[in-house]
Formats: structure tokens, sequence, C-alpha cells
């Protein structure tokens, strides 16, 4: 009987359920693979493309409610959209089962299993990812991702371009949503790097405590739960690049072991000795602006000029108008292959909200309201409440604040004045920081010589 040439990653902390699982599918499918430790589906995905994942939804003894599997599920569908997942549990939860499903689970089977029901449901599976795959292929041929016509979006690509020929460190700095992720991998996919991992790390989503062990990992017995030596996202991203969105977040007292790794290219996992070599491409990101954030004693002047061989700066979507109705267009594009719904058109009323809009969450915000139109729109067009926008007045910005920041403005100019634009005594004046003080002038447009 010929296999078919498909990969499945079996995740469960059982050895005889691995063992078992192994020796019965690898009789119809090509390669299979085993984790018993669900920390390394991250190292494994990188190196690895999987079509099926059958994971178990519990780990830790005492805690049988099946959170953890969610948790992983979620990571999984994050880092490989187009692997297929199929959950397992002991305990025929149906509620979490469902729970499950909602979030981009494909199927689940109950332990212990019939191998005729397993066989089907990956082989239903397998089939779910040719399929996925092949609509992930079309759409990035067809269209790789929106870039725009205003000046300021093309100018940040250009240089982005010229810079990934390169091995330079490079800080992207913009608000929420204007598109930093993007931004980066089209940098790592225009390197020389291309083929190599492109590991993406959220750091202001990662709690202090386990800061140094996910980037850096660790060792066996490093501490309670580390049960295996487990590489950290750096060593993972290993002659590729390494990506670290909302850096502005990393706290001081971690600040210096981030720097040292920047600095001197190596990494040391927690509860070793070994200084291990990296050749990595590092990028970062945030939406804070570093120079106030260092002039506030924040963050590490060494660590920000370190990041920022390169600096590349996305505009707000509010400052591209005449991309607007194009990324709209683009993302309904997008919204229609999602869904797999036949060709839908906006209202002409929908297209003047969406000029007049100031969408001060940016493309996030344009995404997730256009994906939100085409669930509910009927007979094919979006219509203005499909959307959802609310569109502010000139009249009705915030008059009184308005007001407010002319008072504001015109006290921090006097105190400037006086203190003939010496930073220091305005500050003390104002009662201010020094970092708070250049906000300020910059929030002002106040400029000094």
């Amino acid at each position: 009987m010929k296999k078919t040439n498909a990969s499945i990653l079996i995740i469960d902390d059982q050895e005889d359920i691995l063992f078992a699982s192994k020796v019965y599918l690898k009789k119809y499918f090509e390669h299979i693979y085993t984790l018993n430790n669900p920390k390394n589906i991250v190292e494994l995905l990188a190196k690895n493309t999987i079509d099926v994942v059958l994971l178990d939804m519990n780990y830790r003894i005492g805690f049988e409610d099946g959170r953890e599997g969610l948790y992983l599920l979620k990571e999984i569908k994050t880092l490989s959209p187009k692997t297929v997942v199929i959950l397992m549990t002991a305990f025929g939860k149906v509620e979490t089962a469902v729970e499950g499903l909602k979030s981009g689970a494909f199927d689940y089977i109950l332990k212990p299993w019939e191998n005729k029901k397993l066989l089907e449901s990956v082989k239903q599976a397998v089939d779910k990812a040719r399929k996925e795959q092949k609509k992930i292929k079309e759409i990035e041929i067809k269209n790789d991702f929106f870039v725009g016509n205003s000046d300021s979006i093309k100018k940040a690509y250009a240089l982005a371009d010229k810079v990934a020929k390169t091995d330079a460190n490079v800080l992207i700095l913009g608000e929420n949503g204007t598109g930093k992720f993007v931004l980066a991998h089209h940098i790592h996919t225009q390197s020389e790097r291309k083929n190599q991992p492109f590991v993406a790390v959220d750091l202001g989503s990662l709690n202090a405590n386990i800061f140094e062990s996910e980037l850096f990992g660790y060792a066996k017995g490093a501490f309670t739960d580390a049960k295996t030596d487990t590489p950290g996202r750096f060593e993972m991203a290993q002659n590729g690049t390494i990506f670290l969105d909302e850096i502005g977040n990393v706290p001081l007292h971690l600040q210096s072991k981030l720097l040292q790794v920047i600095q001197t290219k190596t990494v040391t996992r927690l509860g070793e000795t070994k200084v291990r070599s990296l050749n990595v491409r590092i990028i970062t990101a945030t939406n804070l602006n570093l120079k106030l954030e260092v002039a506030d004693k924040n963050f590490r002047e060494d660590l920000y000029y370190r990041i920022n061989t390169m600096e590349i700066v996305l505009p707000p979507l509010r400052k591209r108008h005449e991309d607007k109705i194009p990324l709209a267009e683009y993302l309904l594009d997008k919204m229609i292959e999602k869904y797999g719904r036949d060709e839908i058109v906006f209202d002409k009323k929908v297209l003047e909200q969406i000029e007049k809009h100031s969408w001060n969450g940016n493309i996030r915000e344009m995404e997730n309201k256009i994906e939100r139109a085409v669930i509910l729109c009927e007979n094919n067009k979006i219509t203005v409440s499909d959307l959802d926008l609310e569109i502010i007045t000139p009249y009705e910005e915030h008059s009184e604040d308005n007001q407010l920041s002319s008072v504001e403005k015109a006290a921090v100019e006097k105190a400037l004045l006086k203190n003939n634009n010496n930073i220091s005594k305005t500050a003390e004046e104002l009662g201010l920081s020094r970092g708070a003080l250049y906000r300020r002038l910059e929030k002002f447009n106040i400029n000094i010589s």
C-alpha cells in the first residue's frame, strides 16, 4: 500500500500513546513526528512543514479541563495557519471540544480511540491541509501584501528593500496596527536569509518571569517544570531572522540581558554555563517614541543604539488618505477568500465613510471591521450598518480638549522663552520630567534651536 506524502505531528505526554499512534499511522503516512513536551512545538514548526497535528488537551496532573490544549491550539494556528489540528482527550468534555472547534480545530477524538476512526479523521485533515495550502499559495501569488501609493509608505518600503540586503539591525516605529509585523517579514523575505527561520516574539505579552527562558532557552532542571533541554527563540531563529515586537515594553532590569545577547551575538540557556554562538538578524519594533523613553530613563540608551542601525517609520492610516479605498478593497478580497463567499462589493456610501473615517486603529481596525461586515452582509453588498463606523465631524472632535491643548502649548512656549530654551530649567519650572517635556514639544510641534 502506497503511503500518503504527508507530515503528521503527535503531541502527548504519555509515551505509550506516542508509540502506539506513531506505529499505526506510519503505515499510511510518510512522515510521523512525536513530542512529549508541548513547549517544543515552536522549534519543530519552525524547522518542518506539518500538515496535521494530533494534540492532547491535558498535560499536567490535576489539570484536566483542556485549557492547556486550547492555548496550544491557538499557538499552532498562529505559528502555522495552514496546519490542521485534531484534538485528543481522554475525558470527553463536549464543551471544551466544541470550544476547540470554534477556535480553529478540525476535529476531536476521544482516547482510547478506534484505529479506523483515527485514520479517517487524519485522512480528512490531510485533505483539508492540502486545500488550505493551495488556497494560501494562490492568494500569495495573487496578492502578496498591500503596500499602497502614498509617498510615506512607498518611502518606508523602499528603505526596507535597501536594508534587507544587509544584516543591519532594523528598528520599525509606528502606531499599533500600522503593519510592523508585515514589514519585518517583508525584510526577511527580501534578504539572503529568506529560506531560514523567521521567528516573531511579542515582548509586550511576555511575562517577566518567563522572559529569559522563552528568549534564551533553559537546561533540564533549571526550574520546576524544566523537564528537557529547550532552546529559546533566539536559537530557533539561527541563521534566520528574529522579530522582537513591542521592545519598548521590556522592563529595564531585563533590557541589560537582551543587550548582552545582541552585543555579543551569543546566548546562554538558563541553568547552563555553555555559551552558544548566534547568527541571527535582529528586527525590532515599538509604538513608543524610544528617544523620549531614553530621556525618561525608561529605556537603555546603549540598547537603543544597538537595535537602531536603521530606523523605518510606518505612517498611520489617517495620513495615507489615498490608500484607504485601495486597502479596503484589498482586505475585502482577502476576507472573501477566507470565508469562501461569492463576490461582495461595497455600497457607494460605505466607500465615502471609509474615506472620512480617521482609522485610529489603523490597518488592524479596518481589517476587523471589514471581516465583520463580510460575515454580516446580505445580498453580497456591504452597507453602512454592516461596517459599523462612527464618523466624527470636525466640530465634534473634542473642542474642549483642543482649548486645553492651546493653553498648555502657550504655557510651554512661555516657559521656554523665559529659560532661553534650556530644557532642564523649563521642565523643572513646569513640574515635568525632561522626557515629558520632549513629548509636549513633539505634540505641539514646537521647534527649539
